[in-house]
């Protein structure tokens, strides 16, 4: 089985960005083996031409943040694609619109596999670049690794923690990429 790890935000806004920095701790602090292909990926606020990428695996885990009706920064959510729950607006920046759109129409086409996504509400700075996360987010960031390495295991994938990157320092360097 083809599992894809798809990391998505704009890094330079703080913790919209949280999405790609979640995909790089990942990456540097565990170790996946098993029978299944893992690749975890980069997808910045490419949407739309990541539909390629995503179409060509069986299985796909989204790191992202989402706009929640009422809800305090940091809080996690942990859903189906097939059911976003009625309070996710996935209003607030430029990516998550996109994002949406970009599964809606793969779905359309019929090429969209499984879909789960954790999403965790940012902190929305604006226009300001910023590589700082909240301390809010850093704190759901901590349950969206334990949900998404759960993801992992519930498939039958063997993971290992090999590290203990600090994901603020993750997110200074998230430029660079990993």
């Amino acid at each position: 089985m083809k599992i894809l790890i798809l990391g998505i935000g704009n890094i330079l806004f703080g913790d919209e960005g949280i999405g790609v920095h979640l995909c790089n701790f990942l990456k540097l602090n565990y170790a996946f083996r098993g029978d299944h292909d893992i690749d975890i990926i980069d997808g910045g606020t490419m949407a739309q031409m990541l539909i390629p990428i995503i179409t060509s695996y069986d299985k796909v885990l989204i790191l992202d943040c989402v706009s929640v009706d009422n809800e305090k920064i940091g809080e996690v959510y942990y859903f189906d694609f097939d059911n976003v729950p009625n309070t996710i607006t996935w209003a607030g920046s430029a990516h998550e619109v996109e994002m949406l759109q970009t599964l809606k129409l793969t779905q359309l086409l019929g090429d969209l596999p499984p879909v789960k996504i954790i999403g965790i509400v940012p902190q929305v700075i604006g226009e300001q670049t910023a590589f700082r996360l909240s301390e809010e987010v850093k704190k759901g960031a901590v349950v969206a690794e334990k949900l998404a390495v759960g993801y992992l295991l519930d498939l039958g994938v063997e993971v290992e923690k090999i590290g203990n990157k600090d994901l603020q320092e993750i997110a200074n360097f998230s430029f660079r990429g990993y």
